[in-house]
């Protein structure tokens, strides 16, 4: 027989799933706003080091859990569409430095915008009483979940724990 706890519990992880499912929504429809410009794995590039600032082909293979080529094929695209740039690394000549060109940064605010416009219309449907204490529980669920994310709407990438 189950225990009061247990199904409380039970709801409250039930009602975390729901609106993960909203929140896994309005990430997936600002990843379909650009995928006429950019693969999924290649916006992952791009919002990468829109996060972490320029970053080397052994770095971003790492992040993304990718062989070296498997990057270095991505990263290649991205430059010919002119979104990201390729430089020798200032500190290490034997490092190409990736970074967004304006038009790649462009397209990681353009996503990150949508995706605030959208979260914002979900809140504006929350009665007004509710909005901050559903606020207040979003951050204490990210700080418990270790704090990951941006504050300015980017989703962080990371794989592997």
């Amino acid at each position: 027989m189950e225990s009061t706890e247990f199904r409380g519990r039970r709801e409250q992880v039930d009602a975390v799933l729901r609106a993960a499912d909203v929140l896994l929504g309005v990430a997936a429809k600002s990843v379909v706003e650009v995928e006429d410009v950019v693969t999924s794995p290649q916006l992952r590039i791009l919002v990468l080091i829109a996060v972490h600032g320029p970053q080397n082909l052994g770095a971003v293979a790492k992040e993304l859990g990718v062989h070296a080529s498997n990057a270095t094929r991505a990263c290649e695209r991205l430059v010919v569409a002119g979104l990201l740039s390729r430089q020798d690394d200032p500190s290490d000549r034997r490092f190409l430095r990736l970074d967004l060109t304006p038009e790649g940064r462009e397209l990681v605010e353009t996503m990150i915008e949508q995706r605030r416009r959208a979260i914002a219309e979900v809140i504006e449907r929350i009665p007004a009483p509710l909005r901050e204490p559903v606020a207040s529980a979003m951050a204490a669920f990210a700080e418990a979940g270790g704090g990951h994310g941006t504050a300015d709407g980017r989703f962080a990438v990371r794989l592997g724990g």
